[in-house]
């Protein structure tokens, strides 16, 4: 076999020992490892059997990633938003918004989706996002008599905004694998990401008004004060502090005040006196923050080792080289490249996570970007936008699976995969919309940076 045909080989065994169910950091490095150690096989230099340059090729990407400035913003980001969540900050959120939003059809699902989108802003880890929500917003839906696959969709749809909605991980770990600027990628993710929050909330408003039973509204309760005062005074010890806190990291990182990995360290800091405010940092909560901070940020370093490794070695052995030829061998034109390249991300993400995809399969397409005249960070957001679906689309809807594991037993997986089909449309309209209007994702940074 060719050099190209292993490398062809290479990536063919990663997703089927991926679809097998092992680690996937280790898989990248044990096989970019072993493909490697065939690729820099030279017996006339090598002094013995472990005097391979792939050896020397792990320890170069390790350091590299340590020594990665952009990286060092993952693990303060995920502090703060394990702070917030762990400091039940975001039940306050969610009741404040519930009350304030009490008179339009659906008003829990929006305030629901509201908080969601707040969140994401404040964490980009989807799971955390379903489970607190699922354990927060969920209940009280059904509780309402809200359709059960409806409100499912909800919670699903909304917990996956925070790969999208600044600061997003996902964008950090794109702009490094991309080398695009994190903090123009911030800034032309910022209203897609409300673009996409604002269509759901419209489905839902929609769907509520046309059919009530699916979100009923909520009962007045005898007795029960909700004057305007009370509910402004509950956004204000809410909404205002997280908003703020929000506003600052993000306002910090787009007019250049701060590098991401300072306005995350800020973040971090907001976030640990919120919760004393707020008098809900105990020494157990923040041990728990510090474990998962921990934990998440080894996670994404070993998914770079190895991945990293992996796409040196595929790149050595031709692989890059024998997609590109054939992409362009088909002589697309950009709309049709795009629509081949985000078909196939789309597909990628039903056995995959959007690690994966993000540093495995893009750079397949980043060399293409220029023969195209595509903007990578255009590019970018599109992927962004399309990685919604890898958390949201059966079989391996990993955002079903996470509610699924905290809802009550008479909710199904199939009404739960039903729920979030609708909003699987939202997503696909939000690119066709962004493709049109490719302003959405390009005025911010070139209001910003560009002038």
């Amino acid at each position: 076999m060719t050099d190209p045909q292993i490398a062809v080989l290479m990536l063919g065994l990663f997703i089927l020992v991926i679809l097998l169910g092992f680690p996937i950091c280790f898989t990248l490095l044990a096989m970019g490892t072993f493909f490697g150690y065939y690729a820099y096989f030279d017996p006339e230099r090598m002094s013995s059997i472990f005097d391979n340059r792939i050896f020397d090729l792990m320890v170069n990407q390790t350091y590299s990633v340590m020594a990665n400035d952009v990286l060092t913003a993952v693990p303060l980001f995920l502090f703060m938003g394990y702070i917030v969540e762990r400091a039940n900050i975001v039940d306050r959120l969610f009741y404040s918004l519930q009350l304030a939003a009490r008179n339009m059809p659906g008003s829990m699902a929006v305030a629901a989706l509201a908080t969601c989108a707040l969140f994401a802003t404040a964490t980009g880890i989807v799971g955390a996002v379903v489970t607190l929500m699922g354990l927060l917003a969920f209940p009280a839906m059904l509780k309402a008599r809200y359709n059960p696959s409806f409100a499912a969709g909800v919670i699903c749809a909304g917990g996956c905004l925070g790969i999208l909605i600044p600061p997003s991980i996902m964008l950090i770990v794109y702009a490094a694998t991309a080398g695009v600027s994190v903090v123009k990628l911030y800034a032309g993710a910022m209203l897609p990401g409300f673009l996409l929050a604002g269509l759901y909330m419209v489905y839902v408003v929609g769907r509520a008004t046309l059919n009530p039973s699916l979100a009923p509204k909520p009962e007045k309760v005898p007795g029960q004060d909700l004057r305007i005062l009370p509910v402004a005074i509950m956004l204000l010890t809410s909404f205002v502090p997280l908003a703020v806190l929000i506003l600052s990291v993000l306002g910090a990182i787009l007019f250049g005040l701060a590098t991401p990995s300072e306005a995350a360290a800020i973040g971090a800091l907001g976030g640990l006196v919120l919760a004393g405010a707020y008098r809900s940092l105990t020494w157990q909560r923040l041990k728990e923050a510090v474990y998962l901070t921990v934990r998440t940020s080894a996670m994404v370093c070993w998914l770079f080792v190895g991945s990293w490794t992996f796409a040196s070695v595929f790149s050595y052995l031709g692989g890059h080289d024998v997609i590109k030829d054939f992409v362009l061998g088909l002589e697309l034109s950009p709309l049709m490249f795009l629509l081949l390249a985000q078909l196939i991300i789309f597909l990628l993400g039903w056995p995959l996570e959007w690690s994966e995809i993000i540093i495995i399969f893009v750079p397949i397409f980043l060399p293409m970007l220029p023969h195209f005249g595509i903007d990578p960070l255009f590019f970018g957001i599109l992927v962004a936008l399309n990685l919604q679906t890898s958390f949201l689309t059966p079989p391996m809807a990993m955002a079903c699976y996470y509610l699924k594991g905290i809802a009550p037993p008479h909710v199904q997986l199939m009404d739960i995969f039903k729920g979030v089909l609708p909003f699987l449309s939202m997503v696909f309209l939000a690119m066709i919309i962004l493709y049109n209007f490719p302003e959405i994702a390009l005025w911010l940074p070139d209001y910003f940076y560009n002038r």
